[in-house]
């Protein structure tokens, strides 16, 4: 079998593997969770996602272990609170990103969401931090398509790297707009979420469920792996799945290398259909 997909993430010269690894709410089984980053790692799921948010930095110490050794091998991404995002804020919260994941330097920095600080102050930041080498590129999540304008005004073309947003089967609101003016732009989609919050797909005896049942076992594959492919079936599209156990994580890699027929594209198209009138992001 094919290994994880690579793309170019958004304008950078760079390819990332199309299944990546989240860590939000991860950590309960510490040493179970620093395996199942390391087997990521090991299958290609080189793309890792943290945030000073998840766990007070808990999340980021634990990506630090995880990736010992093999920094070079990972692009690796962690956000600022909003109420850290002042342009000196931005700094000193990086600084101590950096110190919990024992690096020196983010492959891509991101603003949580949008908060109170104007978005020149949170942009001069990053900038900063970009001409010390502390970060490699910039980007957002859940901006919506004003955002991702105004975004773009200060800072100009090749910006923001990527945004970051809720997309899963059964919530596709961003295909209504920030999806294709992510792509008209060159701005990288990563999806967070992919299986929903309570992370459950439909039962084999829904109607929706029967077609994943029956398009996964056209693939030898399961449900979760054909959700996967479809959530990063083009580009500019990326996912980050969470995964606390080895065996899950594998699951998560064995998408990578799969690709759905424009059939079976459209038929899970139809199954759990885009709501044309959706709010392109959900309130947080």
């Amino acid at each position: 079998m094919a290994g994880v997909e690579r793309r170019s993430f958004g304008p950078l010269a760079r390819e990332v593997a199309v299944i990546g690894q989240g860590t939000w709410q991860m950590g309960g089984d510490r040493a179970g969770a620093v395996r199942a980053l390391r087997r990521g790692l090991d299958l290609g799921m080189t793309h890792i996602d943290c945030a000073e948010l998840y766990g007070s930095g808990a999340a980021e110490r634990l990506v630090g272990q995880a990736i010992a050794g093999r920094r070079d091998d990972v692009f690796l991404v962690s956000k600022v609170l909003p109420n850290h995002a002042s342009c000196a804020g931005v700094i000193a919260a990086c600084e101590g990103s950096l110190a919990r994941l024992r690096t020196d330097r983010l492959d891509c920095y991101l603003l949580h969401w949008r908060g109170a600080y104007p978005l020149q102050e949170t942009i001069a930041g990053f900038e900063e931090l970009q001409r010390q080498g502390k970060i490699l590129s910039w980007g957002v999540s859940n901006f919506d398509v004003s955002d991702l304008e105004e975004v773009r005004r200060i800072a100009g073309p090749g910006h923001p790297a990527c945004n970051q947003v809720l997309y899963h089967l059964q919530q596709r609101a961003i295909e209504n707009a920030v999806l294709p003016w992510c792509a008209r732009h060159g701005v990288a989609v990563v999806g967070y979420s992919p299986f929903g919050h309570k992370g459950d797909l439909p039962s084999h005896r829904t109607t929706r469920g029967r077609v994943l049942t029956e398009i996964a076992a056209a693939h030898d594959a399961t449900l979760r792996q054909v959700a996967l492919a479809f959530l990063v079936r083009r580009s500019p599209l990326f996912t980050i799945p969470k995964a606390s156990t080895s065996d899950h994580t594998a699951e998560n890699a064995g998408a990578g290398a799969l690709r759905l027929s424009e059939e079976e594209i459209a038929r899970i198209d139809q199954a759990f259909p885009l709501d044309r009138h959706a709010r392109e992001l959900p309130v947080l």
